[in-house]
This record gives structure tokens, C-alpha cells and sequence, in this order.
């Protein structure tokens, strides 16, 4: 152990440990803007320099360990004033114009800077002239260039944890800026709009594309019937950035809120999530029966941005993704037939919109094989963060609204669609419909626990009716390509594999609410989703009795006829811009 003072505090800490962390540990905050912990530590902003007795140069807190000895001042006139002046030159290449930022209010930058007094700039603005166009607006991600404080958050997220690749750095000094790498155009790039460089983004110099401007006019619009989906990450955060507590921000206010919006119709994907399983765990039986199996798994698909990864990165593997569409698409496709005949009214009249805690499900959406006649089968989807700004526009507070139950005939999901939102969600609700397909018996819920926790990728194996089925979840796509890798070398073989692309699983997605703290909060959500699994009377997704209706009156049976066409797809019909030939 190391024994040091800092701010006139004895502290002891472990060898190796950093000034930053001595001072957290001390409850001393050291601002900071680039720091992130085990994936970016180099010191790139200097906000966080403290003075170190003994030291000729101010000292970063971040990446400095401490040593026996040690004196520290986080907040000595020379520190306050290399802050400042670092801040000061940071805001001097930065676009300051927060009233028109979506980040305002939840800012690093804009915190420290406000903290630090600051209210004039004595150094010439220097934006990047001549880059703010070159962008493209369509795009659902998008990078605001005058917003970039270069701290290469996006950079090493991509790299280290993604292992994508996608930014890098050019031109060297003051001229230096984050672009897309290799001189490439975002749309044409590896991208797979996981997001996870925009929730890492201390600033607003990546969001998404902003679409509540659409949602306003469909809502305004007396010809259109709006129709609304939540997913089951979103209950589980959308409350974070509207002082609701997590037991206060249920589904059930949520839907009253999206009532006082406007929209006509709202909806829990839970019961598409229900649908999905439905067709995936049949589909996943098919394969294991028919001995399809033996070399290579089936991958779920019901996370856009991986299967963007494998068509992506691993092309060769793309018919070894289940067929069947994601929770999202299944509902709009049963929105836009089932419920438009309940309702009586032409399909296309319809204005199905998702909000989702993911960035890729926008580009899902808009997918030629995510349509039929009547258009697509969902017209939009919105991000967490997005559905909070429309609630900000209107001035409404969930908090004075009371609780309202979802519409119906769509309204009702089990626990295993609720968990649909965490990492292993998705294995273990299939797995429990699959027990019951093959022994006409419902096993422990609880039985299938070993793949909701640990690491990014975790493995374990059950035996259903005698057979052994080997069984793996991963998240994250850098763990994703460890196991493809893997399983290309031969070195492991399994029978079902769950990928989602965001550490945690959608709660930790690309679209949800931002921490100014760095947070990583998947962990808390998750919880919250199997909080609600364990709440709920139906916990198996073949005993949704809508579900059941569905079927007996619409669809027939899973992976029947009419059940392939509205709810599965051709991964092979659509190509990433930049596929390999596999």
C-alpha cells in the first residue's frame, strides 16, 4: 500500500493506483473530460493537472500513480489556473452554442467550464472551417465536428471495447480533428451504429439523428393513426433524465405520458418480444433436429447492430443468424395486418413508431426487406434520449401523470419478454420455450440463471429432454469477434449463440439516457428487467394468452406460412456497403 496526502488528507491506496483514483477515494473530485477508465487513459484534455509538491510540472491525475510520500493539490491557485487555461483553450476550438446542443444540461464540458466561472474567452476561436457540411444528415449517426474536443473517447470505445476501427485521427496541432478512418464516408464504413461513441462522448460531438420533428407532424396529422411501441431497456432508464426513480418510472406511466403526446395507440414490444421467441426457439429446434447444427451455431438476430457486424465482418456466417425479425419489426408487421384488420382500417393509414434504447434500430427500420405493401413495417423508430427531448418539448411531468395500462389485443408479455432487454435475456426466455416444445412440460424459470452474469462472453450448457445444448451469450462486439474467431479456428462449438452489441445488452445501448458522471449504469437496469421477470404471474412467453390469440386467429402456428412471411426475413437479400465475399 502507498501512503499519500492529498489536499491535506491522508489517504493509503494500492500500488499502481492513479492520483484520480486516490482523490475519489478521498471524496475529492478531480474534473475530468477524457478519462475513461481501462480504455482511455492518456491525458489527452490536461483538465484534470493537480500539483504535485516536489514537481516542476503540473502532474495529470488520470494516468499518474501514486508514491509513497506523495503531496497533492487538486485545487492550488497554479492548478485552478492551469484548468482554467486548459478549459479556456478547449472552448476556443469548440462550438459554444449550447441553447441549440443536445447535450445541453448534460455536458461535461459545460459543467466544468460553468464550475469554473468561465464566461468570456481570452484566445481566438478557431473552428474547423468548411466541415460542418460534409457530414450527412440521413445518416443515423451523426458527428458535429465544431462540437468535437478531440479526447479520443470515440476512438478507443471503437477500438478497445468494439474493436471496429471506425475513427481515427487527422492533420496534427490545432488543425488536428476526428474523422471517419481511412478517409471513408460514414455510410460506407464498418459502422454498425451500436452508439457506443455517442454515450462515451462527453460532449455533443456525436448524436443521433434527430427524428421527434417527423413524429410531431405524423402526431399532427388527422389522417394518420399513431401507433406507438416501447422496448423493454427503455422503462429502465427513460426516467433518469426526468428525476423519476426507477420504481416510479413504470411502463405504465410511460404510457400515460406517450397518451399526453398524442399518439392514438400505445404498445409494449414485450408482447413482440414474446412473438420473437415464439418463432425463435421453434426455428432454433428445427435447426438443432434437423441436425443443422453440427458445425455451426444458430445467431440470434434480434440485435441490429450485430448483424450489421457478421454481414459486416464475417459475411460467410450471415445464414447461420436466425430468420426471424426483431421484436421491434415483428410488431410493426402485426401492427400494420392484425391489428389493422381489428381496427378496420386500411394498413397504410397507420404510423407505426418505436422507441428503442438503440441507434441501429433506426437504420433497421429502413431495411427493403423490413417492408411490405404497405409500407415499412415500422415508419420510425426514436431513441430513449429522444423521447425524452419530446417530453421536454411539451413541458409534461410523468411525475403528476397517473399510471395507464397499454392497448390491447398487444398489451400483455410475460417476464421472458421483459428480460428480452438485458444480456442472456434473449437465451434464457428461448431456452424456457424450448424445454416446453420438447418435453410438453414448463421448467424452473430460475433454471437458466448461469447466463445473465459475468463476462462479456460466458458459456454454459443444459441438457433438454436427454440432449445436451451448448449454449453461449456475449456482449459487446470485440468479445462478439472473439467468439466468431473461435469458432472459425474450431477451438469451441456450441448449439445456440446470443449476441447483443452493447455491453450490458440494449440497457447499456446507444440510444439511452447519458451519465455525466461516466456511469456505466447496464448493470442497475438489467437488474430492474429481472426485477419485473420475477413480479410477473406469466413468466413463459408461450403462455401470453394474446400471444395464443394471435396464433389461433391470424397466424396460424410458429413457422408457419403465414408466420414466415410477416415475421421472418432474408439476411442475404441486403448487403453491408462494405461486405466481404465470404
Amino acid at each position: 500500500m502507498v501512503n499519500l496526502v492529498i489536499d491535506g488528507k491522508p489517504v493509503q491506496m494500492p500500488d499502481g493506483a492513479t492520483i484520480l483514483e486516490a482523490g475519489r477515494s478521498a471524496g475529492i473530485h478531480i474534473p475530468h473530460l477524457c478519462y475513461l477508465k481501462d480504455i482511455n487513459e492518456i491525458a489527452a484534455c490536461r483538465v484534470c493537472c493537480v500539483e504535485v509538491e516536489g514537481e516542476r510540472a503540473m502532474v495529470t491525475a488520470c494516468n499518474t500513480a501514486v508514491k509513497e510520500g506523495m503531496v497533492v493539490h487538486t485545487n492550488s491557485p497554479r492548478a485552478r489556473n492551469t484548468r482554467r487555461v486548459n478549459v479556456e483553450l478547449i472552448l476556443s476550438q469548440h462550438d459554444c452554442t449550447c441553447a441549440t446542443c443536445v447535450r445541453s444540461g448534460n455536458c461535461q464540458l459545460q459543467t466544468i467550464a460553468n464550475d469554473l466561472g468561465i464566461i468570456d474567452l481570452p484566445y481566438e476561436r478557431q473552428l474547423p472551417k468548411g466541415l460542418r457540411g460534409k457530414w450527412t444528415t440521413t445518416f443515423p449517426l451523426y458527428h458535429d465536428y465544431n462540437k468535437c474536443i478531440k479526447c479520443m473517447r470515440c476512438i478507443q470505445i471503437c477500438d478497445k471495447v468494439q474493436t471496429l476501427h471506425i475513427w481515427d485521427v487527422a492533420g496534427t496541432g490545432g488543425r488536428t480533428t476526428v474523422d471517419v478512418s481511412e478517409n471513408r464516408v460514414i455510410k460506407d464504413s464498418d459502422c454498425t451504429l451500436c452508439g457506443q461513441c455517442i454515450t462515451h462522448c462527453p460532449v455533443g460531438g456525436l448524436r443521433e439523428r434527430d427524428d421527434t420533428s417527423k413524429v410531431f407532424a405524423a402526431l399532427a396529422d388527422p389522417d394518420k393513426i399513431t401507433v406507438v411501441q416501447v422496448a423493454p431497456a427503455v422503462r429502465t432508464a427513460w426516467g433518469e433524465s426526468l428525476g423519476l426513480t426507477r420504481e416510479e418510472a413504470t411502463m405504465e406511466r410511460m404510457t400515460a405520458t406517450l397518451r399526453r403526446l398524442g399518439f392514438d395507440y400505445v404498445f409494449d414490444t414485450n408482447f413482440s418480444a414474446d412473438l420473437t421467441i415464439m418463432e425463435e426457439a421453434n426455428e432454433f429446434l428445427h435447426r438443432f433436429r434437423s441436425g443443422g447444427l453440427e458445425r455451426w451455431p444458430m445467431f440470434t438476430s434480434c440485435c441490429p447492430a450485430w448483424v450489421r457486424f457478421l454481414k459486416g465482418q464475417f459475411p460467410e456466417l450471415t445464414g447461420q443468424l436466425s430468420t426471424a425479425k426483431s421484436p421491434q419489426q415483428m410488431f410493426g408487421s402485426v401492427t400494420k395486418s392484425w391489428f389493422a384488420q381489428k381496427l378496420g382500417v386500411d394498413p397504410k393509414k397507420i404510423f407505426c413508431v418505436s422507441i428503442m434504447p438503440c441507434v441501429a434500430k433506426k437504420s433497421e427500420c429502413e431495411l427493403p426487406t423490413m417492408r411490405t405493401e404497405n409500407g415499412p413495417d415500422v415508419d420510425l423508430s426514436l431513441t430513449t434520449r429522444e423521447l425524452v427531448r419530446m417530453i421536454r418539448a411539451d413541458h409534461l411531468d410523468p411525475r403528476t401523470i397517473d399510471e395507464e395500462r397499454p392497448d390491447s389485443p398487444m398489451g400483455v408479455h410475460s417476464g421472458a419478454g421483459a428480460i428480452f432487454g438485458t444480456t442472456g435475456g434473449v437465451m434464457e426466455a428461448a431456452l424456457r420455450t424450448a424445454v416446453f416444445a420438447l418435453t410438453g412440460e414448463n421448467p424452473d424459470p430460475d433454471a437458466f440463471t448461469e447466463v445473465r452474469t459475468g463476462p462479456g462472453l460466458r458459456e454454459a450448457t443444459y441438457e433438454i429432454a436427454g440432449t445436451p445444448v451448448r449454449c453461449a451469450v456475449v456482449s459487446g462486439l470485440g468479445n462478439a469477434r472473439k467468439l466468431v474467431e473461435q469458432l472459425k479456428a474450431g477451438k469451441v462449438h456450441y448449439d445456440f449463440v446470443e449476441v447483443m452489441a452493447c455491453p450490458g445488452g440494449c440497457v447499456g445501448g446507444g440510444g439511452q439516457p447519458i451519465s455525466v458522471e461516466d456511469e456505466e449504469l447496464y448493470g442497475v437496469r438489467g437488474e430492474r428487467l429481472y426485477q419485473l421477470d420475477q413480479k410477473n404471474e406469466l413468466r413463459f412467453s408461450h403462455e401470453n394468452p394474446e400471444i395464443q390469440t394471435l396464433y389461433q386467429e391470424f397466424l396460424g402456428a410458429p413457422l408457419g406460412e403465414k408466420a414466415e412471411a410477416l415475421l421472418h426475413t432474408d439476411h442475404k437479400a441486403w448487403d453491408m456497403p462494405n461486405q466481404r465475399n465470404g
